[in-house]
């Protein structure tokens, strides 16, 4: 257990992709002098994307982790207090809210934003990893499992594979 004492904060921001550092740069021009704690992965499924070509503000394509690198130092230009750890529970029950990290450092907060995101579900088939460097098949699993059994799941996986096929069709006529 950490011997360091309970870290309060107006705001704990849970998770650091693109919702975790928006709500920070929010939170910290309020001046309500936000906490963001990230674990083993800062930035999201976008410090690992490629091309980004439909992120709003961006005329062409960027990069996933530039956008990311970005994003993070414009909240901490603006006030926020980052620190790596893993919060293994939160207690929504009472008031101050608490979590509590791997590192077993406990925060309490006024206010939580949880912003923890999404996060691939392999099926181990050998061609998963044929398309990971395309970033197709996790994403279209995310959002599969993430929309069970609404109709806009249907929308989303078929706007998925379009935009991907066209990439596709793309790469393969600069390839030959």
């Amino acid at each position: 257990m950490s011997q360091n004492p309970t870290k309060h904060t107006k705001v704990l921001i849970i998770g650091s992709g693109p919702a975790g550092y928006t709500a920070a740069v929010y939170a910290a021009r309020a001046m309500l002098n936000p906490v963001l704690v990230y674990g083993s992965e800062p930035g999201g499924q976008l410090s690992t994307t490629t091309d980004v070509e439909n992120y709003p503000g961006f005329s062409d394509v960027i990069q996933g982790p530039w956008l990311m690198d970005q994003m993070k130092d414009q909240a901490k230009a603006v006030g926020t207090e980052m620190i790596e750890d893993h919060i293994g529970s939160v207690n929504l029950k009472s008031k101050p809210f608490e979590a509590v990290g791997d590192s077993g450092q406990k925060y309490t907060a006024d206010s939580i934003i949880i912003s923890t995101g999404a996060q691939a579900r392999w099926l181990n088939l050998e061609s998963e990893q044929n398309l990971e460097a395309l970033e197709f098949l996790h994403v279209l699993l995310v959002m599969v499992f993430s929309l069970k059994k609404k109709k806009l799941q249907l929308l989303v996986v078929v706007m998925l594979l379009l935009k991907k096929q066209c990439f596709l069709q793309n790469l393969h006529q600069r390839l030959n």
